[in-house]
């Protein structure tokens, strides 16, 4: 049996029953909400990061394809790097207006910016 299995069983680690079936917890991917649904926010975080800026861009409902490509688009049009990991858009720097200026020319409405 694969790692990905393994980590995928719901409930009993162990069993000496040989005669048990293991569950799997179900990886389905849900429908991405269109633009003007997302309830995005737009957030500056410095914890944990020696001082250093880092945009965070979360809230996004739908599969990690459409997030990812959402990230690779912000990264682009910032000239920045940055990853998207936890359901999170982390673009390096403080690009928090502009980040938010973008989502709302793309049609996302319910946009809002956290923090001051």
């Amino acid at each position: 049996m694969s790692k990905k299995n393994k980590k995928n069983r719901a409930g009993v680690v162990y069993s000496t029953n040989p005669d048990h079936q293991y569950q799997y917890q179900s990886d389905e991917e849900m429908d991405t909400l269109p633009p003007q649904q997302q309830q995005l926010r737009v957030e500056i975080d410095r914890k944990n990061r020696k001082g250093k800026a880092v945009t965070v861009v979360y809230g996004f409902e739908g599969s990690t394809d459409d997030l990812k490509d959402l990230g690779k688009m912000l990264k682009t049009k910032c000239g920045v790097g940055g990853t998207v990991k936890d359901d999170e858009i982390l673009i390096q720097g403080n690009f928090k207006t502009k980040i938010y200026d973008l989502l709302k020319s793309m049609g996302y409405s319910q946009t809002k910016m956290v923090g001051g």
